[in-house]
Order: structure tokens, then C-alpha cells, then sequence
């Protein structure tokens, strides 16, 4: 399983690289009582000073971001009884957490140094209408500048336990 992360060079460009993480199911016991863990983890942490309508709103856009860069994530897709078919969502649970400027800004960091692939989001898009003005905001403002509201990481459980340190589970 591949994944795409990124580093910025000398010259200020941005370096696309794929980073190797195998993710395995344990399948001892799938269709008893016992619940199904994963290798991998799915974690969003938001700003604790966001409106309700922007946590949703973060969160939607931070885990459309992973589902598009680690495929592996998403599942089958769905079908209801009468054949209907719906669209695949995530095949392991996404954990919301939340955190103050500092611990998120921090969790940002742990997550850059450790290379996993991440989604963020800042405060300046709340004030863009579409994709073009949300990656022309960001790619404004310098690494340690962003203003960040919202970030989304995917990885191996201990490294994204590592990132979240300090984050408490959204209410």
C-alpha cells in the first residue's frame, strides 16, 4: 500500500513522495462479537473555537482530501436490499478529536516530521468559494504561519497516537 506525502525544497518547491504503509485487518473473528482492528488510523482534530456548522464543514472537506490521496482507505460499495447501490465510504473509522491553536498547530508538526499523509484546513477558507481560492490561500501563507482550523492524518495507529498527543475525543 503507497501513499503520497510531500517536503518542501531549498528553492521553496514542493517534493511529491510516496511513502510505504501496509495496513492488515485482523480477521481472527469478522463476523463474531469481536471487533475488527485495524493497523491504520484515521484522526481529524479540530480547533476547539469553531462553530458547530464549521466542524462539520472541516470535516467534511479534511476527509475528502485522504479518501482521494490513500484509495486503500475507502471501502466496497454499499447496496442496499432492493439493490440500490450507494457510493464507498471509509472501510475503518475516522476518530474526531479536538484541540486549542497550540496543540493542533503542534499536531501539525508531529505530522509533517513523520511524513503521514495529512489534509488541513485553515481559517482563511472560510472566506473562498471554491477549490482554485482554497489551495491560492494556503499556498500563500508559510508552513509555520498557517492559520490552521482543521487537520486530517492517515497512518500507522502508534505515529497517529504520536501526532494527536495533547487532542481530547470531540463531544
Amino acid at each position: 500500500m503507497s501513499s503520497v506525502s510531500s517536503t518542501n525544497t531549498a528553492n521553496g518547491d514542493t517534493e511529491i513522495t510516496d511513502t510505504e504503509i501496509t495496513d492488515t485487518v485482523d480477521t481472527a473473528s469478522v463476523s463474531g462479537d469481536v471487533p475488527v482492528r485495524f493497523d491504520t488510523k484515521i484522526v481529524v482534530v479540530l480547533r476547539d473555537d469553531l462553530e458547530p456548522w464549521q466542524r462539520l464543514n472541516v470535516t467534511a472537506f479534511l476527509v475528502s482530501g485522504l479518501g482521494t490521496a490513500v484509495p486503500e482507505v475507502v471501502g466496497e460499495p454499499y447496496e442496499d436490499a432492493d439493490a440500490v447501490a450507494y457510493l464507498p465510504m471509509f472501510r475503518q473509522p475516522v476518530m474526531v478529536f479536538e484541540a486549542s491553536k497550540e496543540t493542533l498547530t503542534a499536531a501539525h508538526g508531529r505530522a509533517l516530521s513523520r511524513a503521514l499523509p495529512r489534509a488541513i484546513f485553515t481559517s482563511d477558507l472560510f472566506a473562498t468559494g471554491n477549490d482554485r481560492d482554497n489551495r491560492a490561500a494556503v499556498r500563500a501563507v508559510p508552513t509555520g504561519a498557517l492559520d490552521l482550523v482543521g487537520l486530517a492524518v492517515h497512518g500507522p495507529r502508534n505515529a497517529v497516537d504520536k501526532v494527536v498527543k495533547g487532542a481530547r475525543m470531540h463531544p
